[in-house]
């Protein structure tokens, strides 16, 4: 019994400690240049995928809803929570598959399978998300019209080419999420593989 309390308790430390680091990894954006300056990305997915590979799907969601209220309470909101549940169910949609993928059975060829899904996965559904939700919902809250919102994009990104909504999503923000997914996948296997022997002792 105290065992089991013992790692009941060590459990949500390290889903604690995780989600602080990725709370602050959130904090350093980084503005990407085929996009409007709006567009930033962080790492912030890193030290979830790490957790999520580590404790299971369901800490991962726990993680990212972490994240998120840490963000909240620290520095508020300037989107009417629009942009910030919009960064939990986006981060969630790369990190569920992953993390399940990977459950399923434990290898090193599980978690590239399940890295290349959620990246494929964050891909498209931020990307959705973005067409339908964010930037309609953008539009109106900052009374910026979306013909506007993508005459920014057609500015810095020459593939923006027809003025439509569906143009600017495939050409900025569909790259900017499998840019983010590649990056938090890569370091992720390669700090994953260091901690799992102290995740796991």
């Amino acid at each position: 019994m105290n065992k089991e309390k013992t790692l009941s308790t060590r459990r949500v430390i390290m889903i604690g400690m995780f989600s602080a680091v990725a709370f602050v990894l959130m904090l350093f954006e980084i503005p990407i240049p085929f996009a409007p300056t709006f567009y930033k990305i962080d790492l912030s997915e890193v030290p979830i995928l790490i957790g999520a590979f580590a404790f299971g799907p369901v800490a991962g969601v726990l993680m990212e809803l972490v994240k998120i209220l840490l963000k909240l309470l620290v520095k508020g909101t300037t989107t009417a929570f629009v942009g910030d549940f919009a960064n939990f169910i986006v981060g969630c949609s790369m990190i569920l598959p992953a993390s399940i993928i990977y459950q399923i059975k434990k290898t090193k060829k599980r978690a590239i399978i399940g890295c290349v899904v959620g990246t494929l996965t964050i891909s498209v559904f931020g990307t959705a998300l973005n067409a339908f939700y964010l930037l309609p919902a953008f539009s109106k809250l900052y009374g910026i019209p979306l013909e506007t919102i993508i005459e920014m994009g057609t500015a810095v990104n020459p593939l923006v080419t027809d003025g439509s909504i569906t143009s600017f999503v495939i050409a900025c923000v569909l790259p900017m999420n499998l840019l983010k997914g590649v990056i938090a996948s890569v370091v992720a296997m390669l700090v994953y593989k260091k901690l799992s022997p102290i995740l796991h002792r």
